[in-house]
């Protein structure tokens, strides 16, 4: 009996996921590890180096712009993120944050570039980074 039950409520565990997930809009191909892939997005990453990343009050001050830079209403999805502790020869780990915002395809980017809470943002990157390096990137296929 309890092996009945448990059936049930993992099938419905599996069911209810793959609807939360496609409703996130990370449903996709199916592999054949039951990994789903991400297709039909434009996706933006930018990493940023500080002037002061020891400086509270400037770390304060760039936070609070990132944060409200992914209000944005373009962005299906985003991480904000700092280097994780992974060594190896080919990590580069030298910059202090890191912004992955994922869209529904270039028109939506776009729509984010000339938004005005951007704007803001880019003055405030302009006065704290150093150096800001941006990889955009669309399917393969």
């Amino acid at each position: 009996m309890h092996h009945k039950i448990y059936q049930m409520e993992r099938r419905n565990f599996i069911k209810n996921s793959g609807v939360a997930a496609a409703s996130m809009g990370l449903a996709g191909l199916q592999t054949s590890k039951g990994k789903s892939q991400m297709k039909n997005i434009f996706v933006h990453h930018v990493y940023f180096w500080l002037k002061e990343p020891g400086n509270a009050e400037l770390v304060k001050k760039f936070e609070t712009a990132l944060k409200k830079l992914v209000s944005i209403e373009s962005i299906s999805s985003y991480h904000l993120g700092k280097p994780a502790d992974t060594r190896r020869d080919v990590i580069d780990s030298s910059y202090h944050y890191s912004l992955l915002t994922i869209f529904a395809d270039k028109k939506a980017h776009d729509i984010y570039q000339d938004h005005p809470v951007h704007d803001d943002f880019r003055k405030v990157a302009g006065e704290l980074a150093a150096k800001v390096v941006v990889y955009d990137s669309v399917d393969m296929l």
